[in-house]
């Protein structure tokens, strides 16, 4: 992890990131309050496996509503995201 001090492979081959999300990732949607690079920066820090985080675009009641999708290859990984996202998902203004 990054604030240990501690390098890791994936992150130096820039391997760590995906653009699409594979169907094995545990997915985790939310309503974004503050900008990708605050979220992006906690995973970096406290995470160290492979994730994807984008936009997620469904219909409700005929309309389209999109919200984040932060995926994780570790199932674990998911879970303290899940419990850590109302301490960095905040509004800044």
């Amino acid at each position: 992890m990054l604030k240990h001090g501690e390098v890791n492979p994936l992150n130096v081959h820039n391997l760590r990131k995906w653009d699409e999300c594979p169907p094995h990732f545990e997915k985790v949607f939310f309503e974004s309050r503050t900008y990708d690079r605050d979220i992006l920066n906690w995973i970096y820090e406290n995470l160290e496996g492979r994730f994807y985080l984008g936009e997620h675009i469904t219909t409700d009641s005929g309309s389209l509503v999109s919200r984040k999708c932060a995926a994780f290859e570790r199932h674990s990984e998911a879970s303290y995201f899940t419990l850590m996202l109302d301490t960095f998902n905040k509004n800044q203004f």
